[in-house]
């Protein structure tokens, strides 16, 4: 089994802290490690170093050595431009196939929590069997714990005696905040997690069916990349594959797990103070309630708010009412 880890997205919803050439997998959010550090560090411990490899662009290659310098080059895949998960994930299993490799591949984010003590492995491991059998895709499905509008969801079929994994009948991607309150309360919901295993062959299989015209363009490049990947699409993984492919299938997991997204996804993953506010930074926040305040070397003192981002930073100053998170990425127009 083979890791891949996906390092080249841009972070636009925790400016000013991540930025473009600094995103946020490269960033310390959850604990002293970045996010990339603590993705290659979990699945070190269940796979050698020669079996992890990073995707990223080759903006980030430099930063991508400089937090994990054991890495080799040869485990460092350079997309050419930012082009989101499906030409990624297609540039990767190219990668493999034209080696001859066809192990299976696990394809993961490099900003999710995961904190220690959990049953990755063995879910892996499962997805895994289930993965070598014709051209499976298995995705790991957390169990929902609230009605989140930024995740995708999984609807599969009850479970059966013949093993852990679970026939997916339908991917809703993003739903409204009432369609989600729906899904949490039926049997057999996940949140797709984002983390894939699958053969670099079965993405090549679906690649060539359902995005055909991309396919066929890095298959036929020689290698030379850069000179086809302008002509991509943007387009993310499920909408290029998993709502058209068949065999697809879900292990569900119950461990701790969090995609960190956006500002107010770290309220989930660091104790707030009697007040309900999180404080990084040389932050005091005097009669204020339920915010997020971060800041870096500038004494801070937020005096009578509630329900604020505020984050300061060499790079820009941001106080964004919580309700509207949502458009902190539009602050890369006035950039």
């Amino acid at each position: 089994m083979k890791i891949m880890i996906m390092a080249g997205g841009q972070g636009t919803r925790f400016w000013p802290r991540s930025v473009k050439s600094k995103p946020k997998q490269f960033l310390s959010l959850t604990s002293e490690e970045t996010m990339l550090q603590q993705t290659y560090r979990r699945f070190l411990q269940y796979v050698p170093g020669t079996s992890i490899y990073v995707v990223t662009t080759k903006q980030y290659a430099s930063i991508v050595h400089e937090q994990i310098p054991e890495l080799k080059q040869e485990h460092l895949i350079i997309e050419p431009e930012p082009k989101d998960t499906a030409p990624c994930i297609a540039l990767s299993a190219l990668h493999f196939l034209q080696k001859g490799e066809d192990d299976v591949l696990v394809t993961t984010p490099s900003d999710q929590y995961i904190p220690e003590g959990n049953s990755l492995w063995e879910a892996l491991k499962q997805a895994e069997t289930v993965a070598r059998s014709g051209h499976s895709i298995v995705t790991l499905g957390i169990a929902p714990t609230r009605p989140e509008t930024g995740y995708g969801y999984i609807v599969t079929e009850e479970p059966t005696a013949e093993g852990p994994a679970l026939a997916a009948k339908a991917f809703i991607e993003k739903p409204p905040l009432e369609r989600a309150k729906q899904l949490i309360e039926q049997k057999n919901v996940y949140w797709n997690s984002g983390i894939f295993i699958w053969k670099p062959s079965t993405i090549a299989h679906y690649m060539s069916r359902s995005q055909k015209d991309m396919w066929t363009l890095l298959e036929g490049c020689g290698g030379q990349w850069k000179d086809v990947y302008s002509r991509l699409p943007k387009i993310s993984v499920d909408y290029a594959i998993l709502e058209k492919a068949s065999s697809i299938y879900t292990i569900p997991v119950h461990f701790e797990w969090d995609d960190i997204g956006s500002w107010t996804s770290l309220e989930r993953v660091h104790q707030p103070d009697d007040q309900g506010n999180i404080v990084m930074g040389d932050a005091s926040p005097l009669y204020t309630s339920n915010s997020i305040v971060y800041t870096e070397n500038l004494k801070t003192v937020v005096i009578g708010v509630k329900d604020l981002i505020i984050v300061t930073t060499p790079d820009g100053l941001l106080v964004c009412n919580k309700a509207h998170e949502q458009h902190i990425r539009d602050a890369q127009k006035f950039m």
